[in-house]
């Protein structure tokens, strides 16, 4: 059985555990040729993006419901996340070592993402969205304060034609690791700093997009 201390010392290592499938219950280490990363602070956002953060009714929650966002990753017909693995994240947030943000619109849960972190940097597990732009709103603002609090990886482990239009990008196992061995020199804290609200979003993103 995998124990949390192992599963940061594979982070530390530059691999990252996966399942099969939910009903599996074995993880396996994964160890791509190619890492997708996401740019800190630096995340594009569309016009159309843009625009909808603009009319209002965003807000986001760091670690506000830690398990909730977990499952509603989870919840979908295939994932790779299986229940040991949810133990794990949820032993890991306990610990300090994991986080989620939760966005809602209107009150309502809209979106989130969570991960894990190691010095300054941020492994990105999975994200959801539960309406239109909800997955994307958490994007900009986890690298908004990621930025802020001063990592300087974020790990999204493989990239997708999603998270490509997003600034998106792959980079070499020997790359990845020469940045995650330059992060794992820091100390940073995401709980260090407070998340921007919705207008000082839209401020940032409107003078990088």
């Amino acid at each position: 059985m995998l124990t949390p201390a192992q599963l940061l010392q594979g982070y530390a290592q530059g691999v990252f555990p996966m399942a099969e499938s939910a009903r599996d219950p074995r993880l396996y280490w994964y160890d791509p040729p190619m890492r997708g990363i996401l740019p800190v602070g630096g995340v594009h956002a569309s016009r159309s993006l843009r625009r909808d953060l603009r009319r209002g009714g965003w807000s986001a929650h760091l670690d506000g419901d830690f398990n909730a966002v977990v499952n509603a990753c989870a919840d979908r017909g295939t994932t790779w996340i299986n229940t040991p693995l949810k133990r794990l994240y949820r032993d890991l947030f306990r610990a300090g070592f994991a986080h989620a943000i939760e966005v809602r619109h209107e009150g309502t849960f809209a979106g989130g993402i969570f991960g894990v972190t190691l010095g300054a940097a941020f492994f990105g597990e999975s994200m959801v969205s539960a309406r239109t732009n909800g997955s994307k709103m958490a994007l900009l603002w986890i690298s908004s304060h990621l930025a802020r609090c001063g990592f300087t990886l974020f790990d999204t482990q493989f990239l997708t034609p999603h998270l490509e239009r997003m600034g998106g990008r792959e980079i070499t196992r020997a790359q990845y690791r020469l940045m995650l061995a330059d992060a794992l020199e820091r100390q940073t804290d995401l709980r260090s700093c407070a998340l921007p609200s919705a207008d000082q979003l839209w401020q940032e993103i409107t003078h990088t997009s």
